[in-house]
């Protein structure tokens, strides 16, 4: 009996995916000490308040507040969730106003030791309160006035997170909010329609800031501006622009294009087998910025020093990750679970193709971390509460 009770205590955690996790936190913590170190003002701090430092610190607090998530069932969490959700609402538009500023952007709140950023959190609020509302029966799904208000559910803190301006954080919302749609039961038709309509408004979007005049595009920031423009290969220079007027213009977009070339230049450089943990030189001879190779860039860092196999073992930890989680959704016995494991899986794909995606140049730079291997404490801690959203998941799959 004694036997048979302890096999089903290791059997209510899926361990392939805290493997895979663990493997992502080790990296983490590898190269984030890698990215960091090679300049000397990172080498002569104390070492408590070092990067490499914080991000082991994240991981523990993160890990923790995850196993806390694991112990409460989720259909408890989920009755939370309308709350969890305006509280999220509140705070991004309390940012909005008395957020700190940085590169032109209003997202975080400065609490000294740490920067919170509201938008990290409301991602998995989101999420929550999404399944909570799709978990109704099937045949309210079918009614358009339902299909609204879920809109509406993702419409609001997308807008939110837009207006900081957070472009990248708020597109990840989308395909989050429809694949849990889809997998809900709401009616195909609804969805073709939707997707047909971002369609043609981004291939709008995409018309208006490449070709139409200055007075009559659609605001944005001068940086989000120049970065789409930087990925489409767009001249920044019109063509009636004077000489003098075009040779700064085409300065200031090779200027602008620094990042994602060096970011390419690091990837590709890294050949097999890669130059070894740091010895990567576009990262230690500062070509790759110094204040985004540990963030934005850490996939550039990795490819570069561990080269193809390094960048192979990276994509398989988060295959294993995802793939385990499609697994926990189709075992999940209603479709709260179901509906809340394919968001987290989603959301968590969501990143990681687009920040890879960007390191490579297959995406414009949007500022997204990359899971769990970006230093960062409101993305740490947030990708590990989803993963232990995950486990809660797999943990109650039979109580239901």
């Amino acid at each position: 009996m004694f036997d048979s009770d302890l096999n089903e205590r290791e059997a209510r955690f899926d361990r392939v995916q805290l493997v895979a996790l663990f493997g992502l936190m080790l990296l983490g913590s590898a190269f984030v000490y890698s990215a960091t170190m090679v300049s000397e003002s990172s080498r002569l701090a104390p070492w408590y308040s070092q990067s490499w430092f914080r991000q082991i610190v994240w991981y523990v607090l993160g890990t923790g507040v995850a196993a806390v998530v694991c112990c409460v069932n989720y259909h408890t969490l989920a009755r939370w969730s309308i709350i969890a959700y305006w509280v999220a609402v509140l705070f991004l538009a309390v940012v909005l106003f008395f957020g700190t500023v940085r590169f032109g952007a209003r997202r975080w709140f400065d609490l000294g030791f740490f920067s919170l950023q509201p938008s990290e959190f409301s991602k998995l609020a989101f999420i929550l309160a999404l399944a909570h509302f799709l978990s109704r029966p099937v045949e309210e799904l079918r009614d358009l006035l339902t299909f609204g208000k879920a809109l509406g559910l993702m419409l609001l803190p997308f807008v939110l997170i837009l207006k900081e301006p957070d472009l990248g954080s708020a597109l990840v919302l989308l395909p989050t909010g429809l694949a849990m749609l889809l997998v809900a039961g709401t009616p195909r038709r609804y969805l073709v329609r939707l997707l047909a309509g971002m369609g043609i408004l981004g291939a709008l979007f995409v018309a208006d800031v490449l070709f139409l005049p200055a007075n009559w595009q659609v605001k944005l920031e001068d940086y989000q501006r120049r970065r789409l423009m930087v990925y489409f290969g767009k001249d920044y220079a019109p063509p009636s622009a004077p000489k003098a007027e075009r040779e700064r213009l085409h300065k200031q977009q090779f200027d602008d294009s620094h990042n994602v070339r060096q970011a390419l230049i690091s990837v590709g450089s890294g050949g097999l087998t890669g130059k070894g943990w740091r010895q990567g030189t576009q990262n230690a001879l500062g070509y790759l910025p110094r204040s985004v190779a540990h963030n934005d860039f850490i996939f550039s860092v990795i490819a570069e020093e561990k080269g193809f196999v390094g960048s192979v073992a990276v994509l398989t930890l988060y295959g294993v990750l995802l793939f385990s989680g499609i697994r926990i959704a189709g075992q999940a016995r209603d479709r709260l679970g179901k509906t809340l494991a394919v968001g987290v899986v989603t959301l968590i794909f969501s990143h990681v193709f687009i920040n890879i995606g960007m390191n490579i140049r297959i995406m414009p730079v949007t500022g997204v971390p990359l899971p769990l291997l970006s230093y960062g404490g409101s993305s740490v801690l947030g990708s590990l509460i989803a993963m232990g959203m995950l486990q809660n998941v797999y943990i109650y799959r039979k109580t239901y």
